[in-house]
């Protein structure tokens, strides 16, 4: 059985703008720097057009860093494959993500939403974690959401740290 988890990040700034920056080469550069603080991550592609924002994101873990429980079904370092896609900025974009493990097993996809909220803008994400494992799923679907909430709220600092000093 899946689990699922909604992160709202709040931006002072108008939803026009934190598109702009999500499509922006130099806000994924500076948000993969500061994610190297953590982890290896990088950005493996970046595509802008009138359809809207394409991206590839590579986040490495290693395997010692894992907690116990996902050491005992992944064998070396976690490569986490992230795509994300918005559509085109309107009054609000659009997007969906997802995360893949090469032969992990199990999924996790997610729906975004930017949008302009009272005191700037709201970029939500809803996300589900699927884990195809008898007994140890669904304590790794609740590991994976906690700590994806962590990525969030980091990666959203990072943004509005990124928009302050634009």
């Amino acid at each position: 059985m899946a689990r699922r988890i909604e992160y709202s990040a709040r931006f002072p700034y108008p939803a026009e703008r934190v598109y702009a920056a999500l499509s922006d080469p130099a806000h994924w550069d500076a948000r993969m720097a500061e994610m190297r603080k953590y982890s290896e991550n990088h950005v493996k592609d970046l595509s802008v057009t009138e359809h809207g924002i394409y991206l590839v994101l590579h986040h490495v873990i290693p395997r010692s860093a894992l907690p116990d429980i996902a050491q005992t079904v992944i064998k070396k370092d976690m490569v986490i494959t992230r795509k994300e896609s918005y559509g085109p900025f309107a009054d609000r974009a659009t997007g969906r993500y997802e995360a893949s493990i090469p032969a992990g097993p199990g999924s996790l996809t997610g729906k975004m939403e930017l949008f302009t909220s009272e005191d700037g803008s709201t970029l939500r994400t809803a996300s589900e974690a699927r884990v195809h494992l008898p007994f140890v799923g669904g304590k790794l679907e609740e590991l994976i959401l906690t700590n994806l909430l962590d990525v969030f709220r980091t990666e959203a600092a990072i943004t509005a740290d990124w928009l302050a000093r634009q």
